[in-house]
Parts: structure tokens; C-alpha cells; sequence
């Protein structure tokens, strides 16, 4: 697929703070320079309210990947590290799943991880993490707001994702908000 042909990441940005915890993301779909969607929602609340799922990447991917990991997280339990682990596992050693380009963020009120294709489950060390396109510019604008600020989580992912916004082409201000 040529450069102008390909869709292009988003934004998401998750933040846990003193037992809060609170992820979004933007709302565009790209394809090559044209935009399909503006509102597009990225973020999920899961297992009976008790997750955040947020995703980056091809869609039909990121929905997959959305549906094996909410079994996981039903077969474990509701035990976030496990499922992510499992998950992880899979996306990593099944021939279908590894063809999948898309990338995670799961949360709960304690713990959070970000998971890939390569079989990463990692857990940041300063409770926050962004990705798709944007997601550097809305990583460098939380850790600034966490550090100097005394914000809500909510607040600050939603600080960041508007900062991502105005310098990323493949991040609109369209966001879609979520906490625990």
C-alpha cells in the first residue's frame, strides 16, 4: 500500500492518577489525505465497566482485537494483566491475529498497558501512555500537566488530546472522553 493509500493512526491518551483513571481519543479516520470520519469513537468502556479499552490503527483490526480481548478478560476473571498478557500471547503466535495492525491501551483503576503485535505488554512508569500518530505530542503535554499541574486525569487527557490536535493532521478535536 503506497503512502497516500494508507489510513493513518490516531490519537488516544490514557492517565491513572490517585486511583482515577480516564483515557480518550480523537475522532478522525484517515485514508491517504482525505478524511472518512470525524467522530469516530476509540475508546470503550469493558467488563462491566470496570476497563477502558482504547485503540490505534486499522479499524476492523482494532475491533478484533477489542473482541479477543474482552474474552480474555472474561475468561480471567476481570484480572487486566493476565487478559493482557493472553492476549499479547495470541495477537503474537496466531497466524491470522499477527497480520493485525493495531496497537492498545487497556486501563483499569489501578493498573494500565499498553499492548502490540509484538507481543509487548507494557506498563508505563509514570501512569501515562499515548499512541497512534499523535500520540507523542499528547504523551509530552500529559507529562507536563501531571507533573505541574494538580488536574483531574479526565482533565488532563483531555488538555492533551487538544494539544495533539492543533499539531497533529491525523488528530482532530472531535474527542471522546472516558473514566473510571
Amino acid at each position: 500500500m503506497s503512502e497516500i493509500n494508507q489510513i493513518h493512526a490516531t490519537t488516544v491518551v490514557a492517565v491513572l492518577k490517585e486511583g482515577k483513571a480516564a483515557m480518550g481519543s480523537d475522532g478522525q479516520v484517515t485514508f491517504g489525505n482525505t478524511v472518512l470520519k470525524h467522530n469516530a469513537k476509540k475508546v470503550r468502556k469493558l467488563y462491566n465497566n470496570t476497563v477502558l479499552a482504547g485503540f490505534a490503527g486499522a479499524t476492523a483490526d482494532a475491533f478484533t482485537l477489542i473482541q479477543r480481548f474482552e474474552e480474555k478478560l472474561e475468561s480471567n476473571r476481570g484480572n487486566l494483566q493476565r487478559a493482557s498478557i493472553e492476549l499479547a500471547k495470541d495477537w503474537r503466535t496466531d497466524r491470522y491475529l499477527r497480520k493485525l495492525e493495531a496497537m492498545m491501551i487497556v486501563m483499569s483503576n489501578k493498573e494500565m498497558f499498553l499492548i502490540s503485535g509484538t507481543g509487548d505488554v507494557i506498563e508505563p512508569d509514570d501512569n501515562i501512555i499515548a499512541i497512534g500518530s499523535g500520540g507523542p505530542y499528547a504523551l509530552s503535554a500529559g507529562r507536563v500537566l501531571l507533573k505541574h499541574t494538580e488536574l483531574e486525569p479526565l482533565q488532563v487527557v483531555e488538555e492533551s488530546l487538544k494539544i495533539a490536535a492543533d499539531i497533529c493532521i491525523y488528530t482532530n478535536s472531535q474527542l471522546t472522553l472516558e473514566s473510571l
